[in-house]
């Protein structure tokens, strides 16, 4: 079966934690005759949304995973992804908005865009992913659609103009107006499956009027026949309309935003059909690929199945059946039985199951066309590896991923627990690049790093459930790194003499604060000084020593190490002797550039009632939180904040406490920032003491 590739959409449900994004997917599985009865997230019949497949994900009504699933609504074929709204599990909504042309951007009505929409929006923007903004729950106590849209102009910056209107709002909402077709929509029937077009209520004939003209103004920038039409005061058909929105939202100039109910099932009909309006077709999203043997020169990809196959491998999981790898095919098809390469890991394999994904259920296929989504058994690859035809080699250029702010160190509690958590941390780490784990070389602990407390827990949690593995965790760490605040010199001699050849390396010059990257090198060597070849020695003992501070043994950053001037010997100097002489150089000058601790600075939101705000202020205050901005809605008041992420630990209990449950928070990372003297003083005295008792060991 082939399908028409300009009626296919690749979209994601991106959102703020708790807008409803699992009840929008649910209710487009509903429409799309995917599933015969709706299940809620946190629903009494104990079923749980179709999109939450995980045990943990129906417990806690949170999306932990992406999960795609394609549809067929009207003559379009949608490959839908629901994504979690969670900033902890932000690599999730990275990997799938790397493979999506649209978005579905869902705002809650009463909460408008918040601090992940926030992100999000970023994400989609740095991915140049066009939107359709959906502001759902209109049917809640406090709902106001036009406060989000304006929300959506000042805080996102968006274009954003409505092109329907509620009929009602909060336990009023009766349907929508659509200001394209002038007509007014209402849900009938028992889940809102009847669709029934009447005429504009005509209270509402004003309001109709003036956001009609509104909306026409705005898109008539993007067709001059449209514009001609408005001025002369003629009708303007709706077909030209609808090519004017989806011409200014495939230039990311342009939001449409439209409202209703998912809870409610209103509204999600037309959401669909405006996907296939508005949301760009695979040949419309322009795609690169570099070519590795052309110095990694951009080639644009086209969605043409003839051309040799191009395809990325965005999303893995450890399923009963072994590893499945989702794969987005941006140039030619893919069949059962292909040969690929595997072009970051050189390794060829064949296409052997071939798979397209419904939530956790599948259906075999024998092939997949450019634009697809699908899945394949059995190939051994990370996330991110681009899959080519035998005569390409081409790379996609991966995603961002974010660097992990926080550790725990964990033990298994018995020898069985100690093998299934081996298989458990390898399969974790595979799927989720923001999941590190290490072995400390000095404590023997194993150290798990992650996005926050959430995401750890979540991954324990998981290997209690999916792997029958005990394990006892310590205290969370905190990502800390050392940096210079000063210049200082250095200039050091490196002698080792033990019959034989011996080791002889002298390596001077400065070291200084380099607030622009992590490390820099510079080599100034006049006259050869230090011989050409030994100079990458240097960069390497460099290197080695910013691995470990000398303060509290983390990593150093923003340091740049020069050296001018140096001296070997004929017989004596090698490569490492001079890695050796740099690595005492560095140590020398450390300590006299005034060395300091940095820690992850986190960007707080607090949203809950306006009666708790002054305990809110006073517990960010008690973590050493700065204040950036608190606003009033209503009954509601959100507090933005800069908060250390080594105060916020346990901060979920304490909101919950002084609040009786009613507020939330979210945090991301922000930067680093210096750490005040007190603490850094015991952070360093903490650290003196661990090395002494491990050196008594």
């Amino acid at each position: 079966m082939s399908i028409d590739i300009t009626r296919m959409r690749n979209i994601g449900i991106s959102a703020h934690i708790d807008s409803g994004k699992t009840t929008l997917s649910e209710r487009i599985l509903f429409y799309c005759d995917k599933i015969h009865a709706i299940h809620e997230v946190r629903g009494k019949d104990g079923v749980g949304a179709t999109m939450d497949h995980m045990e943990l994900e129906k417990e806690r009504g949170i999306t932990i995973q992406s999960a795609a699933t394609q549809v067929g609504w009207k003559d379009y074929t949608v490959n839908l992804i629901d994504t979690p709204g969670h900033v902890d599990f932000t690599i999730e909504v990275e990997r799938s908005l790397r493979v999506l042309d649209g978005a579905i951007l869902v705002l809650c009505a009463v909460g408008g865009v918040q601090s992940q929409s926030i992100t999000v929006d970023r994400q989609l923007k740095r991915y140049h992913v066009p939107r359709i903004a959906f502001i759902n729950k209109c049917d809640r106590t406090g709902a106001n659609p036009f406060k989000v849209k304006n929300q959506l102009r000042e805080k996102l910056g968006l274009n954003a103009v409505l092109i329907q209107l509620p009929i009602g709002l909060e336990d009023k909402l009766e349907g929508v107006i659509d200001l394209v077709k002038m007509k007014a929509v209402y849900f009938d029937g028992g889940s809102g499956e009847n669709l029934r077009y009447a005429e504009i209520p005509a209270h509402m004939a004003d309001d109709t009027a003036k956001h009609r003209e509104e909306l026409i103004d705005a898109i008539s920038l993007f067709s001059d026949e449209l514009a001609e039409l408005f001025l002369g005061g003629e009708e303007i058909p709706e077909e030209l309309i609808h090519a004017a929105i989806r011409k200014g939202a495939l230039e990311e100039k342009f939001v449409p935003v439209m409202m209703g109910s998912a809870y409610k099932n209103k509204g999600i009909q037309c959401l669909l059909d405006a996907v296939g309006y508005y949301l760009p077709n695979p040949t419309e999203v322009k795609n690169f690929a570099l070519n590795l043997d052309k110095n990694e020169e951009s080639i644009e990809l086209t969605a043409d199945e003839k051309k040799s196959t191009v395809a990325l491998g965005f999303k893995l999981e450890d399923g009963q059946y072994g590893q499945l790898t989702y794969v987005r095919i941006y140039q030619g098809a893919l069949k059962k039985g292909d040969e690929l390469i595997n072009t970051r890991a050189r390794k060829r394999f064949k296409v052997g199951r071939l798979v397209r994904m419904h939530s956790n259920s599948m259906e075999d296929i024998n092939e997949g066309m450019p634009g697809d989504i699908v899945a394949l058994f059995g190939v051994d690859c990370a996330s991110g590896d681009t899959f080519c035809g035998s005569n390409l080699n081409y790379a996609m250029t991966s995603m961002f991923v974010p660097e992990p702010v926080i550790s725990l160190a964990i033990t298994p509690k018995d020898k069985k627990s100690a093998d299934q958590m081996a298989k458990a941390l390898g399969r974790f780490t595979k799927e989720d690049p923001t999941f590190q784990t290490f072995v400390d070389p000095e404590s023997n602990q194993t150290i798990i790093k992650g996005m926050g407390e959430l995401h750890l827990e979540v991954y324990i949690e998981r290997m209690k459930r999916e792997y029958k593995c005990e394990v006892e965790t310590g205290m969370p760490q905190v990502a800390y790194r050392e940096t210079i605040t000063a210049r200082a010199d250095f200039n050091y001699t490196h002698k080792k003499q033990t019959g034989g050849a011996g080791q002889y390396g002298r390596v001077a010059g400065y070291m200084e604060p380099y607030p622009d990257g992590d490390y820099e090198f510079v080599d100034q060597i006049k006259g050869g000084s230090i011989p050409l070849e030994f100079i990458p020695s240097c960069d390497k003992g460099f290197k080695q020593a910013v691995q470990k501070g000398s303060l509290i043994g983390f990593p150093i950053v923003n340091i740049r190490c020069l050296i001018n001037d140096g001296q070997s010997h004929p017989v004596d100097s090698s490569d490492i002797a001079f890695q050796q002489a740099a690595i005492g150089a560095f140590r020398e000058g450390y300590n006299k550039a005034k060395p300091c601790i940095l820690e992850p600075i986190m960007k707080v939101s607090v949203e809950g009632p306006t009666e708790f705000q002054g305990n809110i202020f006073a517990s960010l205050n008690q973590r050493r939180g700065i204040i950036n901005a608190s606003t009033e809605d209503g009954a509601f008041s959100r507090v933005e904040a800069e908060v250390p992420l080594s105060e916020m630990f346990g901060y979920s209990t304490a909101l919950r406490g002084m609040t009786q449950g009613k507020a939330e928070f979210s945090m991301e990372f922000e930067k680093y920032g210096k750490v005040p003297q007190s603490i850094s003083e015991a952070l360093v005295k903490e650290y003196e003491e661990k090395r002494r008792k491990d050196m008594a060991k």
